[in-house]
Parts: structure tokens; C-alpha cells; sequence
């Protein structure tokens, strides 16, 4: 009868020490899932990151179309003298020696 309780008696050390590790176990695999998920480098860093530099490479690239139109603009400044013309009378209501500029007002 000893005999039999120290054997069950072993077989519940035994079962607790399973429970004992699985619980480790589980709680060591639910923390690293949590900072492979949400740690300063996980997947959800990742995807901000991704995100924000999708956001910089687009206005990278407005940027980039912005500077080709100022660079053509600057060429036209520097060579074409109609376009200066066209400039001066539209924006600052200049006129030729011997022109008049009327000034519409509408109602």
C-alpha cells in the first residue's frame, strides 16, 4: 500500500511538473509572440515604417516634378523674351510706350 501511494504520489509530481513546463512554456511563446508582434522592431513597427516610407518616396517624387517645372520656368525666364513679355503685361499691368491699359471692372 506504501508502495502505491509513493508511485501515485510520483505520478502527480510528474503531472505537475508537465503542467508546471507547458505553463512556462506557453507563457515563454506568449511573449515572444507579443514582441515579434508589437517589440520595436515587429510587424508592426515594420508596417508603420512601410507606410511612412511609401508617404516620403511620393512626396519625394511631387518634389521632384516640382523642381522640373521651376528648372523649365527659369529657362524660359533666362530665354525667352516673349514669355517675359507676356509675364509683365498679365501680372504687372505693364504696357509698351504708346499703349493704353484699361482696367475692367465688373459689377
Amino acid at each position: 500500500m506504501e508502495r502505491k501511494n509513493k508511485i501515485i504520489k510520483s505520478q502527480n509530481l510528474a503531472e505537475t511538473q508537465k503542467r508546471f513546463i507547458y505553463g512556462v512554456i506557453t507563457l515563454i511563446v506568449f511573449t515572444l509572440t507579443i514582441i515579434f508582434v508589437f517589440g520595436d522592431h515587429g510587424l508592426f513597427q515594420l508596417y508603420k515604417l512601410k507606410k511612412e516610407k511609401s508617404s516620403i518616396q511620393k512626396h519625394i517624387s511631387e518634389l521632384r516634378k516640382e523642381r522640373e517645372v521651376l528648372i523649365s520656368e527659369k529657362k524660359r525666364l533666362e530665354n525667352d523674351l516673349m514669355y517675359i513679355e507676356k509675364l509683365a503685361r498679365e501680372k504687372y499691368r505693364m504696357a509698351k510706350p504708346g499703349e493704353r491699359v484699361y482696367k475692367v471692372i465688373s459689377k
